[in-house]
């Protein structure tokens, strides 16, 4: 009887051994040591997903119920939404020209071509509109933006970029676009969401992607006039930003039930503009191969000011999840990139 006893115990520990997702623990724990020392400032937690299932999971401020403003990283769920919004024909496509979704506004710099900008310029960076959040002198900056009341109207009012003889002018550039990272571009695709569905941008999300993704609680930022800011700030928990990177590796579906379209997260996360050499863009998706000897690292991801990644991994079927509260701080990005490469990515193997 204590032979058989044994015996059902072995099969049962091969068993849950086969369901705990391989991780390299020892790696992961010397990570851990090095952000307690702070060689990797202020983050606030670490995700990992592995196959579906929660892998490794580590807070260093907060716990699992903490809201993490992850900042720009609402930028890809604003992409799911219109992905969503374009699913149920409440959008005809990238191709809708967003005039036709803010009627009776008027706008300064009147230009022929502002008719002619649409969703898919918006989801890409690449309108036409001077703005530019990383270029300090730019009309479109965000911080111009957020003493505005009227966020729509701001970039409406923006004037049509200018490219001197040494920029690069669209025809020219990779994929026909010039990449501006432009927040205000993706904040006015709230207006056009909310003219598109009926429904402000909050209560759409909760019904159509946040309940499918099981995701409780959701903490939106507000302009002056009270749109909802589908451009950042969004504050939603560690494991919540880890199901929506979960939904895009399962191509839409979570868990075996289709929130958005397979088709839209291939068009999503293939690339339409190029950042730099190794860093392309989709429809307000990240692409990056980590290390670029090892195609295994190749990416999509969500990205915040301070650093923070949500960062999605198909050929190890991983999602990871890394907040932070560095904001503004030099070297954010390269910190938690170096976490990525020299930490997590080992222990995935």
């Amino acid at each position: 009887m204590r032979i058989v006893a044994a015996l059902v115990l072995a099969a049962l520990s091969s068993i849950a051994a086969a369901q705990t997702p391989s991780v390299a623990t020892a790696r992961l724990s010397e990570m851990e040591a090095a952000v307690r020392a702070g060689t990797f400032p202020k983050v606030t937690s670490v995700l990992v997903l592995r196959d579906g299932a929660l892998a490794y999971e580590k807070y260093f401020d907060g716990d699992v119920s903490t809201l993490r403003n992850t900042r720009s990283a609402t930028k890809t769920i604003t992409s799911l939404l219109v992905g969503i919004a374009i699913d149920r024909k409440k959008l005809p496509g990238v191709q809708a020209r967003i005039l036709d979704y803010l009627p009776g506004r008027t706008f300064q710099n009147p230009d022929p071509r502002k008719a002619q900008i649409t969703v898919e310029d918006f989801l890409t960076m690449s309108s036409l509109l001077e703005c530019n959040d990383w270029n300090e002198y730019s009309r479109g900056n965000e911080e111009r933006m957020y003493i505005v009341e009227d966020w729509v109207q701001f970039t409406l009012d923006l004037p049509i970029q200018g490219f001197p003889s040494w920029d690069t002018k669209p025809k020219d550039s990779p994929y026909g676009r010039n990449f501006r990272y432009c927040t205000a571009g993706v904040a006015t695709l709230s207006a056009v969401l909310e003219h598109a569905t009926g429904q402000p941008v909050p209560e759409f999300a909760r019904a159509t992607l946040f309940e499918p993704l099981g995701i409780e609680k959701a903490d939106w930022v507000y302009s002056p006039l009270g749109m909802a800011q589908t451009g950042g700030g969004l504050g939603l928990t560690s494991r919540d930003l880890a199901n929506i990177g979960q939904l895009a590796l399962e191509g839409g579906s979570f868990h075996g039930k289709r929130v958005v379209s397979e088709d839209w997260i291939r068009k999503s996360t293939t690339p339409h503009a190029q950042i730099d050499e190794r860093t392309d863009y989709g429809y307000l998706w990240w692409l990056k191969t980590f290390k670029p000897e090892d195609p295994s690292t190749k990416a999509l991801y969500m990205s915040g000011n301070g650093g923070n990644k949500i960062a999605v991994f198909p050929a190890k079927h991983a999602v990871v999840v890394i907040t932070t509260v560095n904001y503004n701080a030099r070297g954010a990005h390269e910190s938690t990139d170096k976490m990525l490469t020299d930490y997590i990515l080992p222990a995935l193997p």
